[in-house]
């Protein structure tokens, strides 16, 4: 019996060291670097267009939020300069040359407005008691919810009390030095009913557990320490309602309160 010829052999070879093994296809040289110049390339594009060209660049600042400042403030101590690179604007700088200049200004978003702008949204601090400054010409000082003292004024804004510190030079002023008495005070007018708050004139402090209000009409209450202010809030409202002729008004105990007078 004849065997295998050539070709039926050459056949076998084949199936048994399976299907062909296809060259391996290495990157050329050339392409390489064709590609690492566009990259290159692009990348410098990338970072002309940023700050090279004319296209993105800073020609205005927008300003929002405002209440006593005016824009043109803003803007002045923004201090942005027009016609550089939009993508080079310092925001953290800009942020802190307004907080600097305008201590009025509370907080402050300083963002970009692609492709030329740089917006200014102002949030202004709100006075909730004023300090007469005597040695001022009879000015105000504006002090906010937080206890800060950040402007001083001509003109008392309306509805808003008077803090008066009639402190003695005493070991209690040691205790509580003036900047905490002004942080109670600044508690109280905090926790009034806003109606209350509207009718407050003056709001007296004498130590840390000895404050008053004086009300319109001639109307006194004595508020006590800063704490449980919630509840001599709620006490307060009803005492003004079951006593609506009553002078004196004791919420310094909210659980026992007082009031008196005709």
């Amino acid at each position: 019996m004849a065997g295998p010829t050539t070709a039926e052999r050459g056949e076998r070879q084949k199936l048994e060291s399976g299907p062909p093994r296809l060259p391996r296809l290495r990157p050329r040289p050339r392409t390489f670097i064709i590609l690492l110049c566009a990259v290159v390339l692009a990348g410098a594009g990338s970072v002309w267009v940023l700050y090279g060209s004319p296209w993105l660049r800073v020609e205005r600042v927008s300003v929002s939020g405002t209440r006593v400042l005016t824009e043109s403030q803003v803007r002045e101590a923004a201090d942005v300069s027009l016609g550089s690179p939009l993508i080079s604007v310092g925001i953290d700088e800009i942020e802190a040359r307004l907080r600097q200049k305008l201590p009025r200004i509370d907080s402050v978003d300083v963002a970009r407005s692609w492709p030329h702008g740089i917006g200014l949204k102002v949030t202004e601090r709100t006075p909730v008691l004023i300090v007469e400054n005597s040695g001022n010409g009879g000015k105000y000082v504006e002090v906010d919810a937080k206890g800060v003292r950040y402007a001083t004024v001509s003109d008392a804004p309306k509805g808003v009390p008077v803090l008066e510190l009639t402190v003695s030079r005493s070991a209690a002023l040691r205790r509580f030095p003036e900047a905490r008495l002004v942080r109670e005070a600044v508690r109280v007018a905090g926790d009034l009913p806003a109606a209350v708050a509207r009718d407050t004139g003056t709001v007296k402090v004498r130590s840390y557990d000895s404050i008053s209000l004086e009300l319109s009409g001639g109307r006194t209450v004595m508020w006590g320490s800063g704490e449980k202010g919630s509840a001599k809030a709620r006490t307060l409202t009803a005492l003004l309602k079951a006593s609506p002729g009553a002078r004196y008004f004791d919420v310094s105990v909210p659980t026992a309160p007082a009031s008196s007078g005709s």
